[in-house]
């Protein structure tokens, strides 16, 4: 019992730092999406969403923090990590983490538009080489307020907007 206790509270300690990268995004103007990868109970990889700042539809933050993982280790196989994302990864990001043979992925919100983890398809449960363990619903409604707070932001700034020019 004490072994699960204790992987529950690396598991909030971890998803706390990917919840500080998403509000990073989010004051940048970036859909607030923040993530980390540990090996051995250290964060070697960390990303937040950069699509607008870099203008690339390939700047997820589970991209971002895979590459610095990868980077760090030397190589392309995380086996032996675990990805901690805010939201539930997109088909691109499950891809990216069934290449990288990244071992267990922990998310906060589900994203029923895209997710690709069980809320839309579940590319994890499709025959790949590869199966990683999930754990969802991890700081789920801190990470669901800050993408409510951040559309709801970004609606009345384009109400504002339209108001604005209206003569």
């Amino acid at each position: 019992m004490e072994l699960q206790h204790s992987s529950r509270e690396k598991d909030l300690e971890y998803m706390n730092a990917a919840l500080a990268l998403a509000r990073k995004a989010g004051e940048m103007g970036e859909i607030p999406v923040g993530a980390v990868v540990v090996y051995q109970d250290q964060i070697i990889g960390e990303g937040y969403n950069g699509r607008e700042t870099l203008g690339n539809p390939l700047a997820h933050a589970e991209i971002a923090a895979i590459h610095q993982a990868c980077q760090n280790r030397g190589g392309w196989r995380l086996s032996g990590c675990t990805l901690y994302v805010t939201l539930e990864p997109c088909p691109m990001c499950a891809g990216a983490i069934i290449n990288a043979r990244i071992d267990r992925v922990v998310w906060g919100a589900d994203d029923p538009k895209a997710g690709s983890c069980g809320s839309l398809i579940n590319l994890f449960a499709v025959g790949y080489n590869h199966r990683p363990l999930t754990v969802s619903d991890v700081c789920r409604e801190e990470s669901a307020q800050l993408l409510q707070e951040f559309f709801s932001r970004l609606r009345q700034q384009r109400k504002q907007k339209k108001e604005r020019s209206l003569p």
